[in-house]
């Protein structure tokens, strides 16, 4: 079976690199390359490769940033990555393949292999939970990707004011601009960093650089009060977060 795929890599040299390797493969036909994760968003969209060989560190859009936005529409990722093996091990568990740099032609053989295996490819559907994992060993976040309203937003985590549960989304508040994301509290608030983004109530998570006081309403009823005159409901059990943080 005739394979396309699409090499994702900021640096020429690299991707010139795997496409030599890959030139050993007949059957794998490269259908286009890509400087950085936005033109790998487009030419996936635009050509529906089979594979995606990815790079990790890019700037603006990673590859992981460039598979959670692509989601189930993914082809099959493949990260090409100068990281050791042992912090790669969550993508083994979810079939999620990689290789190291430089690439190694033999380890290269074993991943074509795979892409072969039509169970690998069912397996592959679970990346989104194996880039959880991943970035679970990586908190605490620094920044957010998120596709609205047609556009990609990159997010640094120190400019969001407060996060706001909208049933299976999330509004993230900044100063200046609100964002929906397809995305859960609680995976949130596992991975930002907790000595700064505090869980006060069910629904909201607050940056507490943002916070300008504590109002007690009633003797079980508090308020908290953001610089920008926001008011956030806390709950006990979020009360009693920022009392340990205070």
């Amino acid at each position: 079976m005739k394979k396309t795929a699409i090499i994702v890599d900021d640096e020429e040299l690299a991707r010139e690199s795997l496409k030599s390797a890959l030139a050993d493969f007949e059957d794998v036909e490269i259908a286009a390359e890509c400087a950085n994760g936005f033109e790998a968003l487009k030419m996936v969209n635009e050509l529906k490769p089979h594979i995606l060989f990815l790079d990790i560190q890019m700037p603006k859009l990673s590859g992981f940033d460039v598979a959670e936005l692509l989601g189930k529409d993914a082809p099959l990722i493949v990260f090409v990555t100068a990281y050791d093996e042992y912090a790669l091990k969550a993508f083994e568990a979810h079939a999620v393949d990689y290789l190291l740099k430089p690439v190694n032609k033999e380890r290269l053989a074993k991943t074509i292999k795979h892409i072969d295996d039509s169970l690998f490819y069912r397996r592959g559907q679970a990346v989104p939970e194996a880039l959880y994992d991943y970035k679970m060993h990586q908190q605490p976040l620094q920044r957010l990707v998120i596709h609205d309203r047609g556009r990609i937003q990159v997010i640094l985590a120190d400019n969001i004011v407060y996060i706001q549960a909208q049933d299976d989304y999330v509004l993230v508040q900044t100063e200046s601009e609100s964002f929906m994301k397809y995305e859960r509290m609680s995976r949130l608030e596992s991975l930002l960093d907790q000595n700064i983004f505090v869980r006060i109530h069910r629904s909201y998570i607050i940056n507490l650089n943002y916070l300008r006081e504590i109002e007690n309403r009633s003797k079980d009823s508090r308020t908290a009060i953001l610089k920008n005159g926001r008011e956030i409901p806390v709950s006990r059990s979020g009360y009693k977060l920022l009392s340990r943080l205070f």
